[in-house]
């Protein structure tokens, strides 16, 4: 679990709240480093030295944010957008495609709400939605099926869906790919150039180790040219930056997928998720995947050993930093609570206790709560 070549104890320094709490909880929030709140703090101090006058060069910053990303998902900076939250990005492409009676959507039972609620509603427009296991992914890919739905980990007990096996199926036919990585993105790597989606979402307050409010999009460069602007401002026109002499008039959008932006950004959050962001990179996606599924693989023996049926068990697509499991004759949702007042933070979903492990844990973690758990079953 070591790589000699990282301090993994100066890393979790970083992170203030884990020297009070057992945090294995990362698929509900993911922890603030020390220096993304250090640089929300710089950014409201240039903010007071400049009075804001130099608020066009904050887009430079941003700028760099989006070339780290781009880094980490192998794309290009032009192709991505940020936006406040991987629904916004939904939005744009379910409002974007020009539906008709008879077209279909597919996605995976037990999706996160996000990637079911809006295409129910288009049932009143004629879309079927339909809902389907892994295994039956393939046979569900009708000739009116339109788009795919999924997200990269199950939010309940940590499906990780073949990303790259689903992309190339869908090319083939024809059919629009939308994964959301906000579950994911972080201690897994996900490149855009093998899975090649359409839209790519993440929302980058869990893995991504960013607040709330902030995440970005990839919107691929073919998409990018049917897809329209949902949200139209001042930023819209290619020509935004000319902020002396703003064009007035139907806007002429760029090439980019900033075009999706529309208006301001929020710039603290940015900056945040920005050194969230180098922080990653800094440690190296690989070694953190490697760290973060080891502790995983770990979890689920202690889980197992203490008698656990644990979801997804010896399957290739369990793999994953969320693990589920359940007891038999315990509620979950009570021995999650239970585990809080003793200071272990996991969750419960739909009858499940589920424990997510990230590269700032370690074998400490672990041990509490085994302990902690042994004691209150």
């Amino acid at each position: 679990m070591n790589n000699p070549s990282l301090d993994w104890n100066a890393l979790r320094g970083q992170f203030p709240a884990l020297s009070r709490w057992t945090y294995l909880n990362t698929a509900t929030f993911g922890q603030l480093p020390v220096r993304a709140a250090a640089a929300v703090a710089r950014h409201f101090e240039h903010r007071d030295e400049l009075a804001c006058a130099d608020f066009i060069g904050w887009f430079d910053d941003f700028d760099r944010v989006r070339a780290s990303i781009a880094t980490l998902i192998n794309c290009q900076a032009s192709d991505l957008a940020f936006v406040p939250a991987a629904s916004h990005a939904l939005s744009l492409l379910l409002n974007g495609i020009d539906w008709r009676p008879g077209d279909r959507i597919v996605t995976l039972e037990n999706e996160f709400p996000n990637n079911v609620y809006f295409p129910a509603m288009l049932a009143r427009r004629g879309v079927e939605v339909v809902e389907t296991t892994w295994e039956r992914f393939e046979e569900s890919i009708t000739p009116n099926t339109r788009l795919f739905v999924a997200s990269g980990l199950s939010y309940i007990n940590g499906f990780r869906i073949p990303a790259a096996q689903a992309g190339r199926f869908l090319r083939q036919r024809g059919v629009l790919f939308y994964l959301d990585a906000t579950q994911g993105l972080g201690p897994l790597r996900f490149d855009m150039g093998e899975i090649q989606p359409d839209v790519f979402a993440v929302h980058g307050y869990k893995w991504l180790l960013a607040p709330n409010g902030t995440g970005f999009c990839y919107v691929s460069p073919d998409a990018r040219q049917w897809l329209q602007p949902a949200v139209v401002g001042w930023r819209s026109d290619r020509r935004w930056r000319q902020v002396d002499h703003l064009h007035h008039g139907e806007p002429e959008f760029a090439d980019s997928a900033e075009k999706y932006e529309g208006g301001f950004l929020a710039a603290p959050l940015i900056y945040a998720m920005g050194a969230s962001v180098e922080l990653i990179l800094e440690t190296g996606p690989e070694a953190i995947e490697v760290r973060t599924l080891d502790l995983a693989g770990r979890t689920r023996n202690l889980l197992r050993g203490l008698g656990a049926q644990v979801i997804g068990d010896g399957s290739p697509e369990y793999v994953s930093p969320i693990v589920a499991a359940r007891f038999d004759g315990v509620d979950s949702s009570s021995l999650a609570r239970r585990l809080k007042e003793r200071g272990v933070l996991v969750s419960a979903r739909h009858g499940a206790l589920r424990v997510s492990v990230y590269f700032y844990n370690n074998q400490e973690d672990l041990g509490h709560f085994e302990q902690e758990l042994k004691a209150l079953l």
